[in-house]
């Protein structure tokens, strides 16, 4: 399958065209954003992110762009605002009076309210999840709540790390898909 045909037939919403277009270029992706962020779990993160918002944007492909170009711009964009939402999280005050820097750094101590939502929605999401097929509950669980690597699921289970990924992304957009519909 080339390029062009794969391209076309994902924007028809075909499984195998979306792998051969994951299987082609994850390296590329993943490689760019470890040079940037120079953290494996972190790269892996945002290059799953990425095909994720690239798969369900597809449509939205202009095909005089290279592909990798495309998707490099959007892994980059991910990275972007991921560094963005890390910087807005602390607040910051500066004092005048002595010139020493004061921070300020938001208490997220959960308070007993917080707990109770928390574990309602852990709840409800556990419900959701078992709406999944076995397989998908499985990588879910095993990265999720046993919080292994896609390297030890991948062992786990005897599957390509690949297919863990792709499992993964689907298991995640099915349980996506599940969530929106209440």
């Amino acid at each position: 399958m080339e390029i062009e045909e794969a391209i076309k037939r994902a924007k028809q919403n075909d499984q195998k065209a979306f792998n051969y277009l994951l299987h082609n270029y994850w390296d590329k992706v993943y490689g760019f954003q470890l040079k940037r962020i120079q953290n494996e779990n972190d790269a892996e993160d945002i290059t799953i992110q990425t095909f994720s918002k690239a798969f369900d944007k597809i449509e939205s492909y202009d095909s005089k762009y290279a592909f990798n170009t495309w998707l490099i711009t959007i892994s980059k964009n991910i990275h972007i605002d991921i560094i963005r939402k890390q910087k807005n999280s602390i607040k910051q005050a500066i004092t005048s009076s002595d010139d020493n820097a004061v921070y300020q750094v938001v208490d997220e101590t959960p308070s007993v309210e917080d707990k109770l939502i928390t574990e309602q929605n852990l709840a409800k999401l556990l419900r959701d999840i078992k709406k999944l097929k076995p397989h998908y509950q499985e990588v879910i669980n095993l990265r999720y709540f046993q919080e292994l690597s896609y390297k030890e699921i991948s062992d786990e289970l005897k599957e390509p790390i690949n297919n863990i990924k792709v499992k993964l992304l689907r298991a995640k957009k099915l349980l996506a898909e599940i969530i929106q519909k209440k």
